[in-house]
């Protein structure tokens, strides 16, 4: 058990919360002091009595997770990570919001020690706290024998209406309902104000109603009444097969008397006058600011202790299931460090040398392979498996509803995300975080807008996330301007620490996927072609490590290149045969496959320009969307050879010569960029 604080020190010890975050904002001019304010003692009766964790080891893999998913209120978490311990100090707390500091304006994931993921736009973290709590449960179903071993902590999520007025948060919470994640308590601070007012003029919804038909169980207190809200949680930690709300009423700005249960507590600081009155009505000294007195400090050096023995209790308790199951902590292991097998790239490119198919066939066989070889490899589509988007692994187990009689719900591989792009994104990125699984999700690659905000803060993050995008262009056909994507690609490579590959056949998909499994510090992401393609012949020389540079010649003219045909996907072949018409009439061109364009330009620039000359050739860029990314390879004799208008519903052919992406019409307009170059 943790240390209990008197009655007249529980209030100092939540008024220290309230006015570390208050002065923070006040010294740094901005912030959101109301949530912390009326947090404070809901978040410290978390802390203190519920989560397990211990400050000197933020990744001890039996923790609880914290997740403030409205993460305007930043310094209430920075307030309790100083006070229980973590490697954050009073200095840390004053630059808030500096330049460089340990507290930024929203919690960021690797920036703060004790911070598990970065919660920026609401509802993000309800999502990422889905998919911990789903890692979670799969880790307990596949290596926990008779209730030891790893899978039994729990995720706790702090949500305000802000988050739940958010479609991704309904989404991911009709999803963890039907997954039956009932080690996933989420505290809803039901404040009922948000910016522009009351949430009354635009959200009056019965939220508890809502989330009990997402199959939640719904607990009411009052945020100040720290007996009932120990009691809801530990009723929602009892509650195994239904994740938990508890509704706290809570008045935001709690102890500012001209602000408190009022809009403007909500987003800029108390300001001098303000905060002078609410210190003296909360009996609170004015000065020195950033105060922790001396009783605090002593209390909290007692919590940090009881934390820590409480982890080496669970310690103990692993050590003997170690013990006992050597085979599935190795596993567990293995799978925590992510551990791959040297001759991965092998592996995934066996058969697929000259195959032709679908880039989303290849990429399905290549997670088929991936499978065998990482077993901790999790993931699914948004409900488009049959369309290898991607597919469902063959014999790997469901997890959800769908797992067979008798099967454990959360022992599979396959996940079902459902229609849910948006919170499939932020639940596979949960997955990651929690650190022993590596997820994959996927859809068609129009719906990626969809997922964007994932996508980027899984970039952002540096979590490797695995993004599985199929029917790449307007080459997907009948389906019409509304599915064919043609800004996508561009939108996407311009994510930083995002590698975007769309790979021309068997073996640049086989090799896309060995970079990305072995990526630690960031996603991947395929874009993967509907129809069939070719496999491409190569040149003498070629190996598949190649396609890790970004881009390499798969046609050398025997002559002097005349001109630089760039391309991607299911382009490049188009390209190979306009080198051929173009060679028969004296035309002599080089022929780049460029499977990532990100990689190619972290290239030396000897090799790219090998590829790429400067001296005045003519390059053009093929591919089937805008390709904006590609002007910085043209130099002023080249062109984008792209799409700069939506689609339409027809077959792929007739959408190829309506278009202009057939040999004959590439080449006539090559040969008239040639003859106006040299002119």
């Amino acid at each position: 058990m943790t240390p209990q604080p008197s009655a007249s020190l529980r209030e100092q010890i939540e008024n220290t919360l309230r006015f570390l975050a208050v002065d923070a904002i006040e010294e740094a001019s901005c912030g959101h002091p109301g949530a912390p304010m009326a947090l404070a003692g809901p978040a410290f009766e978390l802390w203190n009595n519920h989560l397990r964790f211990d400050p000197t080891d933020p990744e001890w893999p039996l923790r609880d997770r914290f997740v403030l998913s409205n993460g305007h209120a930043s310094m209430l978490q920075y307030g309790l990570l100083h006070l229980f311990g973590y490697d954050l100090s009073i200095d840390d707390i004053r630059n808030f919001r500096k330049l460089g500091s340990k507290t930024p304006g929203h919690p960021e994931y690797g920036d703060t020690p004790g911070v598990e993921l970065t919660t920026g736009p609401l509802g993000q973290g309800v999502g990422n706290a889905v998919g911990i709590a789903l890692a979670q449960q799969m880790a307990r179903a596949r290596f926990s024998v008779d209730g030891q071993g790893p899978g039994h902590s729990f995720v706790y999520c702090i949500a305000g209406d802000g988050d739940l007025m958010e479609g991704i948060a309904s989404e991911a919470a009709s999803f963890a309902g039907t997954h039956a994640l009932g080690n996933l308590i989420c505290l809803y601070d039901d404040n009922q104000i948000s910016i522009d007012g009351p949430t009354s003029i635009t959200f009056q919804e019965d939220v508890s109603k809502r989330f009990e038909a997402y199959g939640w169980q719904i607990l009411s207190v009052d945020g100040e009444d720290h007996a009932a809200l120990s009691t809801a949680l530990k009723a929602a930690r009892e509650e195994t097969a239904r994740p938990s709300l508890v509704v706290m009423r809570t008045t935001i700005g709690l102890g500012s008397p001209n602000r408190a249960g009022k809009s403007k507590a909500h987003g800029e600081k108390l300001g001098e006058e303000e905060l002078a009155l609410t210190k003296e009505a909360m009996g609170w000294p004015l000065e020195p600011r950033f105060r922790v007195p001396d009783d605090v400090r002593a209390f909290f050096d007692e919590c940090i202790a009881a934390k820590r023995a409480q982890r080496g209790e669970l310690d103990a308790a692993l050590e003997t299931w170690r013990s006992a199951n050597p085979e599935r902590a190795a596993a567990w292991d293995s799978a925590r460090a992510g551990e791959l097998p040297e001759d991965l790239a092998e592996q995934l490119c066996a058969g697929r040398e000259s195959v032709d198919d679908a880039t989303r066939k290849h990429s399905a066989a290549s997670l088929e392979t991936l499978a065998k070889a990482v077993p901790y490899l999790v993931g699914g589509s948004a409900d488009l498996a049959g369309s290898a988007a991607p597919p469902n692994l063959k014999g790997r187990g469901t997890v959800g509803p769908g797992a067979e009689e008798g099967e454990d719900p959360f022992a599979g591989c396959n996940i079902h995300f459902g229609v849910r792009e948006h919170a499939m994104g932020a639940i596979a990125n949960g997955i990651a975080l929690e650190g022993t699984f590596r997820p994959y999700c996927g859809t068609f690659l129009i719906f990626s807008d969809y997922m964007r905000p994932s996508i980027r803060l899984a970039a952002l993050m540096g979590v490797p996330t695995i993004f599985v995008f199929t029917h790449d262009s307007i080459f997907l056909g009948e389906d019409g301007p509304t599915h064919q994507p043609i800004e996508q690609l561009d939108a996407l490579r311009a994510i930083p620490n995002l590698p975007v590959f769309r790979p021309a056949d068997g073996i640049e998909t086989a090799m896309a996927y060995a970079y990305i499994a072995r990526r630690k510090d960031g996603p991947g992401l395929l874009s993967l072609t509907r129809q069939g393609v070719p496999a491409l012949e190569r040149p003498a020389g070629f190996t598949p490590q190649d396609v890790l540079r970004g881009a390499y010649a798969v046609r050398e003219p025997g002559d002097a290149t005349k001109v630089v045909l760039l391309a991607s996907g299911s382009e490049v072949s188009l390209a190979c045969d306009a080198a051929a018409k173009l060679e028969a009439d004296g035309l002599s061109a080089r022929v780049v496959s460029v499977p990532c364009l990100d990689l190619f330009l972290e290239q030396p620039d000897t090799y790219r320009s090998s590829l790429v000359p400067t001296d005045g050739t003519p390059v053009v860029a093929v591919e089937a969307g805008r390709g904006l990314g590609f002007h910085q390879l043209l130099g002023p004799a080249g062109r984008v050879y792209g799409i700069d208008r939506f689609g339409a519903s027809a077959p792929h052919r007739d959408l190829a010569e309506e278009f202009g992406f057939t040999p004959d019409q590439l080449v006539a307009t090559v040969r008239d960029l040639v003859a106006r170059t040299s002119g």
